[in-house]
């Protein structure tokens, strides 16, 4: 079955673009597309997509609103120009499962729908980087170690920072030589232990922990 997608953003040819390139792909369909966050969220409600590619910026409800109240029933990716620290850690904290710029690429474009499609998550490298500039100026990395992140046995540490490296399960599998299964064991373990509602948040924990090697 297709992965079926809204896309929101209030340019048209960032929207005709993006559209060209998921519907060139034999497992994805779009499924409609929004100028602002108003029409994203009536489509998301009337469409139920299983992934939600948002842009930030847009009249009346920003992107950043539409993924708080859907997140928790909609693969969300956020897509900007914007590399803001603080569009990082609200997207993170309202549940988005990707953060992509828009020049990240046509590859990193399809990857990160169908990581978010499978519950999976991926950053585009300068996310990540911005996220380890976050890390360097925390106050309280050790803190957040030496409580929540003692609790992951070394293996689940090992999946935990190959998450933060925005490693997809099958590439976690192949770095330490276990099956895919095993790996999904992991996960949801680390998000149980960690009291976390997905793999970016895992990320991001790690990140602000100083805990990525």
């Amino acid at each position: 079955m297709a992965i079926r997608i809204i896309i929101a953003d209030d340019q048209e040819l960032v929207r005709t673009g993006f559209e060209m390139i998921l519907n060139s792909q034999q497992d994805m369909t779009v499924v409609g597309t929004a100028r602002d966050g108003e029409d994203a969220l009536r489509l998301i409600t009337e469409e139920k997509p299983d992934v939600a590619l948002l842009d930030i910026r847009m009249p009346g409800i920003d992107g950043l609103e539409v993924c708080r109240r859907v997140a928790l029933t909609t693969n969300v990716v956020i897509v900007t120009t914007f590399e803001d620290d603080d569009y990082v850690e609200r997207a993170l904290e309202y549940g988005a499962r990707g953060f992509l710029l828009k020049d990240s690429g046509t590859a990193l474009l399809v990857e990160a729908v169908r990581a978010a499609a499978n519950n999976q998550a991926l950053i585009s490298p300068q996310v990540t980087d911005i996220l380890l500039n976050m890390a360097r100026s925390s106050d309280d990395r050790t803190a957040i170690h030496d409580k929540d992140l003692e609790m992951l046995s070394t293996r689940e540490m090992q999946v935990a920072q190959l998450i933060a490296h925005g490693r997809t399960n099958a590439e976690i599998a192949e770095a330490l030589d276990i099956s895919l299964t095993t790996v999904k064991s992991h996960v949801s373990r680390i998000q149980n232990r960690l009291e976390l509602r997905n793999r970016v948040e895992v990320a991001a924990k790690l990140w602000a922990a100083g805990a990525v090697e």
